[in-house]
């Protein structure tokens, strides 16, 4: 009898173990779903493509090595096609139907202004990864974050560098449907007064393939040393071709965005040559924030070619977000909000600090300039890799 119930005990403790073992192998926890959109297509494309491929390669190193949290990332993207309504619906499909657990943001002001208002709502965290202006902030909304250096503060190196060479005339075009835009030449204007640069003509346009001819003429007339575009990639390289075909060669020619992507001369050749941009980072190794080498090694292995500042802003955000998954040690966006907020630390990109408002006031941007094929940091002097240079001013019979 005693036999039997020995028996018995020790076939109940086997079967325990079976059963404990069992439901452990059962059952693994699920991927962390991250959602966003990119714009594979439209006028946002080529900076867009630089973010979708550091969201890919952040997220291979996360599942390569084991995980947040111990559970793998999926991540979903949807093509916004660069357009201000569809990226809410998607944004909303991410939410609502795919009940992703995280979401970065899109690329641009105008797209971020539109998908903050859909996770808002939602109690959604998102770092904006690609937006400059101040309107974004300035709706009282607290579960959104800026990482740019705002758009006001982006020209203040070459304006610097203009007053100290004299050249104190300046004309300005711009794309006045996009508040990044507006900033950024509202901007120009305020440190413009502060080193005595004179505005000599300013105009904005909401057509650029039609209207920048026109207005390009227009600006030739005042014969300022300087000419700052401020547009996205499309009315950029418009600018450029419309430059070439007149042959019309100011002093000083700066824009944002489009210089600073690695592709830039082999796209536009020797019209590439002194033009100036605004830029948040460098893929350079005198960048002194921690990571940078690695990233850029990583990111030039994974897609075959150096990183922009757009996929330095989209890591970086990935960084922060680990560490807020990992500080909450959940997905509770709303510890991971508090976190941020709190938050003054150095990414790949650069210092992270915000305001209450969530606006960036940590960061700083730099000024690169185009010269004989390589793209250098000029401004500010702890971090250039070469002195600016200007061009001979051109004759009236030129």
């Amino acid at each position: 009898m005693e036999y039997n119930v020995r028996c018995v005990q020790k076939m109940v403790f086997i079967c325990f173990l079976l059963f404990f073992s069992i439901v452990q192998a059962q059952d693994p926890p699920g991927p962390i779903i991250i959602g966003a959109t990119v714009s594979e297509t439209g006028g946002y494309h080529e900076p867009s493509l630089m973010i979708k491929k550091a969201f890919h390669l952040w997220v291979d190193e996360i599942n390569d090595g084991g995980g947040l949290l111990g559970r793998k990332i999926k991540l979903i993207l949807y093509d916004d096609q660069s357009d201000k309504a569809l990226v809410k619906s998607l944004y909303e499909k991410l939410l609502v139907q795919d009940q992703v657990d995280l979401v970065f943001s899109p690329y641009s002001t105008p797209l971020t202004l539109g998908a903050s208002e859909i996770t808002e709502t939602h109690k959604k965290l998102m770092l904006a990864i690609a937006a400059a202006a101040e309107k974004p902030w300035e709706r009282g909304f607290r579960y959104l974050f800026q990482l740019y250096a705002p758009a006001k503060r982006q020209f203040i190196g070459l304006l610097d560098m203009m007053a100290q060479n004299k050249l104190n005339t300046l004309s300005l075009l711009y794309d006045e449907t996009s508040e990044f835009n507006l900033d950024m030449i509202r901007g120009v204007e305020q440190w413009a007064a502060i080193f005595k640069i004179n505005i000599l003509y300013k105009q904005g346009f909401n057509d650029g393939k039609s209207q920048l001819p026109g207005l390009v003429a227009q600006a030739r007339t005042h014969d300022a040393h300087g000419l700052v575009l401020s547009a996205y990639p499309p009315d950029s390289y418009e600018l450029i071709r419309i430059l070439k075909e007149t042959r019309y060669s100011p002093t000083v020619l700066g824009m944002p965005i489009t210089p600073a992507h690695p592709d830039f001369y082999k796209r536009v050749g020797e019209m590439a040559d002194c033009v100036f941009g605004p830029s948040q980072w460098e893929p350079s190794e005198r960048i002194p924030f921690p990571g940078t080498k690695r990233f850029i090694d990583e990111f030039t292995a994974f897609s075959g070619h150096l990183p922009s500042f757009h996929a330095a802003s989209a890591y970086s955000a990935c960084q922060l977000m680990e560490k807020a998954v990992i500080q909450a040690q959940s997905l509770d966006n709303d510890k991971m909000r508090d976190y941020i907020a709190a938050l003054d630390t150095v990414t790949v990109l650069g210092r992270f600090k915000v305001d209450p408002s969530g606006k960036q006031v940590g960061h700083n941007s730099f000024l690169i300039q185009w010269q004989e094929g390589k793209k250098e940091i000029v401004w500010p002097g702890k971090m250039k890799t070469a002195p600016a240079k200007f061009k001979a001013p051109q004759t009236k019979t030129e």
